[in-house]
């Protein structure tokens, strides 16, 4: 199935030639270069969709070219999905976001910081359940080298063993400590998956199901979920780059390694992301398969306030509290792997952009949207009523393909 232009680009205010650009510069900069395999781009304005393009390969090997319906393995782009799952539980009023959140999952009542001396202490304050959308918690992530928690989680294999379920999972990272006080510092974590098993807790079903009647049915995003039926395994992108990022005993210290060796070539994620596993390998941080038009229902979704072709999934005045920052000023300027992030701040489930200058790139306060481990990226430009998804699949490589990406799109907006 083709994803084809709903209008002409003129007719939305942006500039024909300037988006026919996207494709050939992305290809000649990253696809030519033996960079990036293949690369898939989509932007729509004004609820329309006006540029579509394809480059490259999603299987170099088998010789199979990108195509409209190549499906991916989105990674951490599955957490603005499971952060909208949980807000429409909100709406419900399940929970509030103040609420502890031993107060629906008890085990982490008793939860402790582990401080920089070896200790274990009480948290300061506990766990709220904002604060695993905003990634203020005290969990971490297992790759993480900053600080001594995430090497217990390598070794309790919170991230790696894709054949533990997701109650499994939240089970064993409820037994060990926390490497901060929450609410204390931005640190990115495990957060949304302590929330994806809240929805599962909150609405007495799987999280594949409550996905799946909530938000893809009602979207009709078919091609989304926690697995690939065989049927459609032809389809799926192969996996290229660095390592695996989720792998056991990997971190970000091996990961810089590895990118300065320059070992980059195709890799097998099959174990800590299985296609295979849609009833086990359950989780909130990553683990969804998707396709660009898949996707882009979704965040034209998001765009157009809740609803999508005359359904409606979640209230507007739900999403404007998602897409509001949340951190206080002392957090912002946050840092992921080391990286820092100016101008950003962070909503519930995405990052938020607070300050045009500081980010040193195009776009518009309010701005929000994530990416993936494996170059997926999307953003939602509420100002200029602008969508736009980027699809490939290259393991956390140190290329800003969507930083190009976004310069080309934005440029194309003339009026």
């Amino acid at each position: 199935m083709g994803i084809e232009p709903t209008a002409t680009p003129a007719s939305v205010g942006m500039d024909a030639a300037k988006l026919d650009r996207i494709g050939p510069i992305l290809k000649a900069k990253y696809v030519d270069s033996g960079e990036i395999a293949g690369i898939s781009t989509l932007v729509a304005r004004r609820g329309q969709i006006v540029h579509a393009a394809r480059v490259g390969h999603r299987d170099v090997e088998a010789g199979l070219a990108m195509t409209d319906d190549t499906i991916f393995r989105i990674y951490s782009m599955t957490k603005p999905i499971v952060a909208t799952a949980l807000m429409l539980l909100h709406e419900e009023a399940a929970f509030q976001l103040e609420h502890p959140l031993a107060n629906h999952l008890p085990a982490f009542g008793a939860v402790q910081v582990l401080e920089a001396d070896g200790s274990l202490a009480p948290p300061a304050r506990p766990i709220e359940i904002r604060d695993l959308l905003t990634h203020t918690s005290g969990l971490t992530y297992d790759f993480m080298a900053d600080n001594p928690v995430a090497a217990r989680y390598r070794q309790a294999a919170i991230m790696h063993d894709a054949s533990r379920s997701l109650e499994a999972c939240i089970d064993a990272l409820a037994e060990l400590p926390l490497a901060f006080h929450p609410g204390s510092r931005w640190h990115y974590s495990v957060g949304i998956d302590v929330a994806a098993r809240l929805v599962e807790v909150l609405s007495g079903r799987p999280l594949g199901v409550f996905l799946r009647d909530r938000i893809f049915g009602p979207l009709g995003m078919d091609d989304t979920g926690f697995g690939v039926p065989d049927a459609s395994l032809d389809r799926l992108a192969a996996m290229y780059g660095l390592p695996d990022l989720v792998g056991a005993d990997y971190d970000a210290t091996k990961l810089v390694e590895a990118a300065l060796a320059g070992d980059n070539r195709r890799r097998d994620v099959s174990a800590t992301y299985p296609t295979d596993q849609p009833d086990t390998f359950v989780r909130g941080g990553l683990g969804l398969f998707s396709t660009i038009g898949d996707y882009h229902r979704f965040a034209q979704m998001l765009a157009n306030g809740g609803e999508l072709d005359g359904v409606r999934v979640i209230g507007r005045k739900t999403l404007e509290l998602m897409h509001t920052n949340h951190l206080p000023d002392a957090l912002m300027g946050w840092e992921l792997m080391g990286i820092p992030n100016p101008g950003m701040g962070f909503g519930l489930g995405s990052r938020v952009l607070t300050d045009v200058a500081a980010f040193r790139g195009p776009g518009s306060v309010g701005e929000y949207g994530w990416a993936g481990a494996a170059k997926t990226y999307f953003w939602v430009d509420p100002v200029e009523d602008l969508v736009a998804v980027f699809m490939s699949q290259y393991m956390t490589g140190m290329q800003l393909p969507d930083r190009d990406f976004r310069s080309l799109t934005y440029a194309a907006i003339v009026g």
